[in-house]
């Protein structure tokens, strides 16, 4: 069992018994949660290094460093998880990039940039393309996973998308922060159907401008840490899907902060 700590430990247990194997000190809070392929465990940390660690030791095979905010420490740190796929690993990062990097070497293949825009959802990886989506652009991207080039990208209205995507056949599953789950058909590029929870039907218009994009004034009177702790609030009464969803049996399954658990088929 492996697994990133608030600590700023990476934890290898025991299975059966939960004792410690081995442990390793990254030099900030660990969010993300670890790929684990090769008998290597992928992971990355909030002091802005990607990791590659021995399995079985916890020895560090490479890190891969991306990039710093200096001054408000806002734009750095990892949270998505990793895909790994023949041999590269895809991750994205506060600083606005997806990355792709070799798994044996940990050597930069590509780096693509969102413009400002975090990458906290966690990759797919399915037929030679990176899907992943923005926080405050609000974005879908498909992008080519050998070269990083962007096939297309699908607006959410500039809601954020913390939720990682799932793919089952041609259609992508990601969820919103706008309380709705984006269903895109791949093959069309095309968003499919929509589904809102029910505390996105009865909140959402509070928090929602005519043209469909959040309406943060309604929200944070003011930048005071007090006020905008309460608007965080106030928009998670949207019922915010952060949870990514799991496609099994074509029923979707994924969590919401309006308290409920959702199967939709």
């Amino acid at each position: 069992m492996y697994f990133g700590s608030g600590d700023g430990n990476v934890y290898a247990l025991d299975a059966a018994t939960g004792a410690v194997k081995w442990k390793f000190k990254t030099g900030d809070v660990v969010h993300a949660s670890p790929a684990i392929a090769d008998g290597v465990v992928f992971i990355g940390s909030w002091d802005s290094y990607f990791y590659a660690l021995d399995a079985a030791t916890g020895a560090e095979k490479w890190r891969f460093k991306t990039g710093e905010d200096a001054e408000i420490h806002n734009q750095v740190g990892i949270q998505s998880s990793a895909a790994v796929v023949d041999g590269v690993v895809y991750f994205g990062c506060r600083d606005s990039h997806l990355y792709a990097v070799d798994a044996l070497t940990g050597e930069k293949k590509w780096a693509f940039s969102t413009k400002e825009s975090w990458v906290i959802s966690s990759p797919a990886v399915k037929g030679g393309k990176v899907y992943f989506a923005t926080s405050d652009s609000g974005l879908l991207y498909q992008l080519d996973a050998k070269t990083g080039e962007a096939d297309f990208s699908l607006s959410f209205q500039k809601w954020p998308t913390f939720s990682s995507p799932a793919i089952a056949g041609d259609m992508l599953y990601v969820g919103s922060n706008a309380g709705r789950l984006n269903v895109v058909d791949l093959a069309n590029r095309q968003t499919a159907w929509t589904f809102e929870t029910e505390a996105a039907k009865k909140n959402g218009p509070t928090y929602t401008k005519p043209d469909g994009t959040p309406n943060y004034a309604a929200a944070f009177k003011s930048d005071f840490y007090d006020d905008m702790i309460a608007g965080h609030n106030k928009m998670l009464t949207i019922g915010q899907i952060l949870s990514s969803p799991v496609v099994v049996d074509n029923v979707v399954y994924f969590g919401d902060t309006d308290g409920n658990f959702y199967a939709l088929m």
